[in-house]
């Protein structure tokens, strides 16, 4: 009889999600690494390799966060306050980039090519 109010207290404080969803999240961050390690292994260069990189990295990190920070089951006003304000970091450094560009051209255009 306490096995049973065991396992209910369990059930209470916490769902309990199939250990199925932790393997195939497992073998998916697998295959991605393997994908990211391909991309060294062929010598690829330049804006691919760096895109590549870049796409493999954010799908296992969102895999990682979505099933093991348990982010797939919470409230879509919390996911909002965790990924909005990353992406919004993303947005202002894009623009930064941007910015710096334009402060680079203006000047080599007006101080010369060593730029001050």
């Amino acid at each position: 009889m306490a096995h049973a109010s065991t396992s209910a207290s369990i059930a209470e404080a916490g769902q309990q999600h199939p250990i199925r969803i932790y393997l195939l999240v497992w073998s998916w961050l697998f295959v991605l690494s393997f994908f990211s390690y391909l991309v060294d292994l062929f010598h690829l260069q330049g804006l691919l390799r760096w895109s590549l990189i870049l796409v493999f990295m954010m799908l296992k990190a969102g895999l990682i966060v979505a099933v093991f920070m348990h982010m797939r089951w919470e409230r879509l006003a919390l996911i909002y306050a965790i990924l909005i304000p990353p992406a919004l970091v993303l947005v202002f450094a894009a623009l930064m980039i941007v910015e710096a560009d334009h402060t680079l051209l203006t000047r080599q255009t007006f101080l010369g090519p060593e730029g001050g």
